[in-house]
């Protein structure tokens, strides 16, 4: 065995060497890095919406804004909506039956407030998404509302990796 061993070790160690180093990230007109595809495994759905639960939470303690709850029919309107924006291929608040987000709310049997929704097309991850609502002032009215609850979150992402994200906020 220790001979196997012996002849297969060094084996190892030169196909290790033959790796390719790692390709460094390519580079856009505006001198940064080109985003790279991040694709979402079909087994990390609550830990996704749980991440950014307590990322939107971290930002409203931040804030002073009490917590908000995750909400499974938030989450339900926002996932048709996510559906729904990439068939239409363009992010805005409308479906494509020409529901608001208050009548998605309403569809799922949500009895709250809608606070309001924040969309994007993007391929970026959940953290990298919700940086970039943060930087808006609408979004970030949304998502820092005294009077939010409750949270909806889901997505839509299709074969070439783009991203439809939906978050939805309730009182």
């Amino acid at each position: 065995m220790a001979r196997l061993f012996g002849l297969l070790f060094p084996l190892l160690l030169a196909l290790a060497a033959c790796a390719a180093p790692p390709q460094p990230p390519q580079m856009g007109p505006d001198g940064k890095p080109l985003p790279r595809v991040y694709r979402i495994p079909a087994n990390q759905t609550s830990e996704i919406q749980f991440r950014i639960l307590d990322s939107v939470n971290t930002l409203r303690q931040a804030a002073g804004q009490p917590p908000v709850a995750l909400d499974s029919q938030l989450t339900a309107a926002a996932a048709t909506h996510s559906r729904d924006m990439s068939v239409q291929s363009r992010p805005w608040h409308f479906g494509s039956d020409g529901s608001s987000p208050i009548d998605r709310a309403r569809r799922v049997g949500y009895q709250g407030e809608l606070v309001g929704e924040a969309i994007s097309e993007t391929y970026e991850t959940e953290l990298e998404t919700l940086a970039a609502w943060m930087e808006d002032p609408g979004t970030r009215r949304v998502l820092l509302s005294a009077e939010a609850r409750k949270m909806g979150f889901s997505w839509e992402q299709e074969r070439n990796g783009k991203i439809w994200w939906t978050l939805v906020m309730g009182s």
